[in-house]
């Protein structure tokens, strides 16, 4: 049996200059951190006497005497691409739902790449597991995503990640004293909306468009990159949030599809309660908020949104680990 833990990720700025429409040709960069929430996948050969071959279990429970019939298509295609043919028994549990822009897809991915790497008794590289893990969702599953949260996921922790035209990418942890990095995981905070979508289905609205009328709209992502390294840098937190709205409302010029009514609707009350800043993470159309809100408004926030399940985190620093392989017993 094998167990992968693989972290959720939280990304501050520069999202949509992940895609590869935009940084093979230009480069790109975005701020973003990992989180105590996470992934587990545990991998186990699948005795010959069930009358099925292959076990998933996830939100459904599927028993198939054949591969190619798992329904859920990063299984499916990942035993495929991996040519397994013994029998298989997966179990994935999250501490957080899917389809809510906490990058769930790509961490899903990551976490059963470095599964069956491990399977299969090969030992890679972090920056191996992060780009097979951006060509199988983008070159074979053929999805609409960046690159951003596979490599996030993957090495952990709170980064710089700098795409370079041509499509390699660099890694760059950003060191804060201990003391802003605790004040500003305060002063943060998720709340969900309750509304679910595909993040590919979101993003294949514009990413076509990155390099032509939504290229002004790119450039003034990135400014917000630096912008915010600089006040993250200089301890200078409510700059960070106020940086935090000033991008939001640019990410929603790139499509009508980011944001709706509704959660324009929650992000206003944040706001008038308290928030100086924050964004809907992901590709945008439902999921998850990031909210700033200094420590001192941040209970009363809480009591203003008892409606809604509003989660606390903490900053971690470890990627998509093996947490026990007992081929290797």
């Amino acid at each position: 049996m094998i167990i992968s833990k693989t972290p959720y990720r939280i990304s501050f700025f520069g999202g949509g200059s992940d895609y590869p429409t935009w940084y093979l040709k230009n480069g790109g960069s975005v701020i973003s951190t990992t989180i105590n929430k996470y992934i587990y996948i545990t991998c186990r050969d699948l005795p010959p006497f069930f009358s099925h071959k292959h076990r998933f279990v996830w939100s459904k429970d599927e028993t198939v005497k054949e591969a190619k019939h798992i329904k859920h298509i990063v299984v499916r295609e990942m035993i495929k691409y991996f040519k397994i043919k013994s029998g298989l028994e997966i179990h994935y549990d999250g501490d957080l739902p899917a389809r809510s822009g906490m990058g769930s897809s790509s961490v899903f991915v990551v976490g059963l790449m470095n599964t069956f790497n491990n399977y299969r008794g090969k030992k890679i590289s972090k920056k191996i597991l992060a780009e097979s893990s951006i060509r199988f969702e983008q070159k074979i599953l053929k999805e609409a995503v960046g690159s951003q949260d596979q490599v996030a996921v993957t090495y952990g922790g709170f980064n710089k990640i700098i795409f370079r035209p041509g499509g390699n990418f660099y890694v760059k942890p950003i060191k804060l004293k201990k003391k802003v990095m605790l004040q500003l995981n305060k002063n943060l905070l998720l709340v969900y909306t309750g509304l679910k979508r595909t993040a590919h289905q979101i993003a294949k609205e514009y990413v076509n468009k990155l390099e032509g009328v939504k290229r002004s709209h790119i450039l003034e992502i990135l400014n917000f990159v630096n912008e915010g390294e600089i006040a993250l840098k200089n301890g200078n937190l409510n700059n960070f949030g106020e940086l935090l709205n000033e991008s939001w409302l640019a990410k929603k010029g790139l499509s009508p599809t980011i944001s709706n009514h509704k959660i324009d609707e929650i992000y206003n009350f944040a706001i008038k309660k308290g928030a100086l800043g924050g964004k809907l993470l992901g590709a945008g159309g439902g999921g998850f908020f990031l909210f700033y809100v200094p420590q001192s408004k941040k209970s009363n926030f809480i009591k203003n949104f008892k409606k809604f399940v509003t989660i606390p985190f903490k900053f971690t620093y470890e990627g998509s680990k093996i947490l026990y392989n007992s081929k290797s017993d």
